[in-house]
């Protein structure tokens, strides 16, 4: 059961990237800004920690429909929402040095693996 949430989620949070980013992009193709990608990413967030209060603070969605919504449908969208709520968890408990290590470490290694798969690839 928990795979076909994730999987419906996520079907719905791909589409649902690819439509925002087309509609996105002949309004920005102009400017070297990669709008369309930068939108998603802060409206995942956005949602995802919308999402995640209302579920802490009024219980407002039970276990599946969160896996559904924050796994499938914006693990779907964007990826950078997970990152966001993992950054924001660890800053709320306290854990700043290991918040910080996690931004710039996943920033750079993500850059970093980027660049060698393009560098080595055929």
């Amino acid at each position: 059961m928990h795979w076909m949430l994730v999987a419906l989620g996520g079907a719905f949070g791909a589409v649902s990237r690819y439509a925002l980013s087309g509609w996105i992009l002949p309004h920005t193709l102009q400017q070297k800004f990669p709008w369309p990608t930068f939108v998603v990413n802060v409206l995942g967030c956005l949602l995802a920690g919308l999402v995640f209060a209302l579920a802490a603070k009024h219980s407002w969605f039970s276990p599946n429909l969160r896996l559904f919504l924050l796994t499938g449908v914006l693990g779907g969208f964007t990826t950078f929402s997970a990152f966001g709520l993992e950054t924001f968890a660890l800053l709320k408990r306290g854990d700043w040095v290991i918040a910080m290590t996690y931004a710039v470490l996943s920033m750079l290694c993500g850059l970093l693996a980027v660049g060698l798969a393009y560098r080595f690839s055929a």
